[in-house]
């Protein structure tokens, strides 16, 4: 059985009807269950739960401290291009959008990584736009392998590939795949989307599957918060991740929760989510997968990612520039999205220090993965 046998087995009637009946009984069951089941997911992020915000954070935090102790994974995103075919009416590379476009030669993509590595970086994820005639898997392994001596782990949030496609790039040096949904919201997702390849929903729904087949050793999932009511969009997020987590135990669940920022466009959230609905997402998130990595970016402040810390994030990303070329500041070209947190990493790492945590620039090595190894 695929995701999407899965996904639609779940209609979105009955989410928000399950999500609707919840009452405080219900919350208060999920709550005291060792290991959710989906139907105490839905109890966790029903409006009935968000009088119980106290005691979901406390077990957050304890759970994140007995799984991942207190250290805090850093990285930087690295942009290749922001050349794109795809119309997503909320990105800022939207191929409507009037923008400088720009795709990086290889030496630019190895000056840009050897910045990130002198600043302490050895973890990077590489993102570009859907232009098979600007990026293609070509041009994507090579870089990988250009930039692989600098960096322990390579992670790729890219176009969606066929399964041979992520072979490929495992093989060049890449381990983790970041694929958001957007939105778990069929007919939005449609109009969302009026035109090129990422229209087609199932093919993207399919992604991870198809990343995970190809032997990666870690996925990442979320929704684009802010498209459609977090609540349902939070249970198939769950439902997305348990699915993966039992199909591919060998690799890595990661959940990031990305809420929409300002870009080019002008598109406004049409469900925007509060600060306190973020929280209720992460704390469950952390409960029902207590072993997975939750990932929180620059698109957040600083001040409340300083305060999301303890309730389950164990990866931020930091001095974060979403535009190719920006961080050598050399013909920097548009940016896909205006960035909140501004601080670069030994402002990070001084903050994590003075609260107790450790920051972690490295924490894999491709090394383990080689059977010649010791």
């Amino acid at each position: 059985m695929t995701f999407q046998d899965e996904f639609n087995h779940w209609h979105p009637q009955r989410v928000k009807q399950l999500i609707a009946d919840t009452g405080p009984a219900q919350v208060e069951q999920a709550l005291a269950n060792e290991h959710l089941r989906l139907d105490d997911l839905a109890a966790l992020l029903a409006p009935a739960a968000a009088d119980y915000l106290e005691p979901l954070a406390q077990r957050a935090h304890r759970l994140t401290q007995q799984r991942f102790g207190k250290t805090i994974q850093l990285y930087a995103p690295l942009y290749l291009s922001n050349v794109c075919c795809n119309s997503c009416l909320y990105c800022g590379f939207n191929a409507d959008n009037q923008m400088e476009r720009r795709t990086l030669g290889l030496d630019e993509v190895e000056r840009e990584a050897r910045i990130l590595h002198e600043r302490g970086f050895r973890h990077v994820q590489l993102l570009t736009g859907e232009a098979p005639g600007a990026v293609d898997n070509a041009y994507l392994a090579a870089a990988v392998q250009r930039i692989r001596p600098l960096f322990s782990s390579i992670s790729i949030e890219v176009y969606p590939m066929h399964r041979a496609g992520y072979a490929q790039m495992v093989a060049a040096g890449v381990d983790n795949l970041t694929v958001y949904q957007e939105t778990y919201d069929r007919q939005l997702y449609e109009k969302l989307h009026p035109y090129g390849p990422k229209r087609d929903f199932d093919w993207r729904l399919g992604t991870a599957e198809r990343g995970g087949a190809a032997g990666l050793r870690s996925m990442g999932i979320g929704a684009l918060l802010g498209l459609a009511d977090w609540r349902r969009e939070g249970f198939y997020v769950g439902l997305h991740a348990r699915y993966l987590a039992k199909h591919f135990w060998r690799s890595r669940i990661n959940i990031s929760f990305p809420r929409l920022r300002p870009a080019d466009g002008g598109f406004e959230p049409l469900a925007p989510v509060s600060d306190a609905s973020l929280v209720q997402l992460i704390c469950v998130m952390r409960l029902l997968m207590p072993d997975s990595a939750l990932v929180l970016s620059t698109r957040e402040s600083a001040s409340l990612r300083d305060h999301l810390l303890p309730l389950g994030i164990t990866q931020i990303s930091a001095g974060s520039c979403t535009a190719p070329g920006g961080y050598g500041q050399q013909e920097e070209s548009s940016q896909q999205f205006a960035i909140d947190d501004d601080r670069d990493a030994e402002e990070i790492c001084a903050m994590l220090r003075a609260r107790g945590y450790d920051p972690v620039f490295k924490d894999w090595d491709r090394a383990f993965l080689d059977r010649k190894a010791g």
